[in-house]
């Protein structure tokens, strides 16, 4: 566990700079693009051969729907992920990544329906809430937004239940961020509830279209290296942290591939 005093300091230091410096390098170095783009071509390849021999099999269709979402084809990814529901539609209410393929396909009421569907299948989890409300967002506002909060009884993992109160107008992301720094936690959880953190305080800054602030969080969720080696969930949401990072910082009109810098 760490000290108090490093607690005290880390606390200082996340409440600190609120801005990005110009001369800061991007949060994924390029070398790391360049491998990361050849990796998911790869995936891509792979999965469409997959598809080919196999039509019927959800696995092909799921790998490369999640390639194609990895690489910006949102459209892509979303027609991917469509085609599991055909071919078994019993996976709807359990699939997550639809939805957040909708909303970056510019699809929002798509997004806030999927994300209402799976809080059928998981009333727990808020992070299915947090999409939703900024799918809703997108869709009809903030206000119609919070009208429409998913109700929760049961406890869940922080920072969730925190960011969740964020959307309610109930905390603010300073006071997010105070929370973690000065929780009993491990070093890796810490890392965890960082990592969350600033993905969903960057995503509602977006929503919000306070972009400057929301690069500034989403980098810091992008070089957070915890994601990237704990599993496939957050593995996954680290690459919407990168998509959007990039989204934000690219030039207008276009989005960005992994193999190029976002700024």
């Amino acid at each position: 566990m760490r000290s108090r005093a490093f607690v005290a300091l880390s606390l200082c230091l996340l409440l600190a700079g609120n801005g990005l410096s110009r001369a800061e390098p991007p949060p994924l170095p390029d070398a790391e693009r360049a491998q990361l783009e050849e990796r998911l071509q790869t995936q891509l390849a792979a999965a469409s051969r997959v598809i080919e021999a196999e039509p019927e099999q959800l696995a092909g269709w799921s790998s490369r729907g999640d390639a194609r979402f990895f690489l910006g084809d949102f459209d892509g990814a979303v027609a991917d992920y469509s085609r599991m529901v055909e071919l078994t539609p019993s996976v709807d209410a359990s699939h997550w990544r639809r939805g957040i393929a909708y909303f970056y396909a510019d699809q929002f009421e798509k997004a806030a329906g999927q994300f209402e569907r799976y809080h059928s299948f998981d009333n727990v989890d808020r992070e299915n809430g947090i999409w939703r409300y900024l799918s809703q967002h997108k869709a009809y506002g903030r206000e119609k937004a919070r009208e429409g909060l998913l109700k929760y009884e049961k406890d869940d993992r922080q920072p969730f239940p925190d960011v969740y109160r964020l959307f309610a107008g109930k905390i603010t992301p300073e006071e997010i961020l105070a929370n973690i720094a000065a929780a009993d936690v491990s070093d890796n959880e810490r890392d965890k509830r960082l990592f969350y953190a600033h993905l969903y305080i960057g995503l509602n800054h977006a929503v919000e279209g306070d972009k400057a602030a929301a690069r500034t969080h989403l980098a810091k969720a992008v070089s957070n290296t915890w994601p990237r080696r704990a599993g496939y969930g957050p593995n996954y949401m680290w690459h919407v942290a990168r998509l959007h990072y990039d989204q934000l910082t690219a030039p207008a009109g276009r989005r960005p591939q992994p193999g190029e810098p976002g700024a």
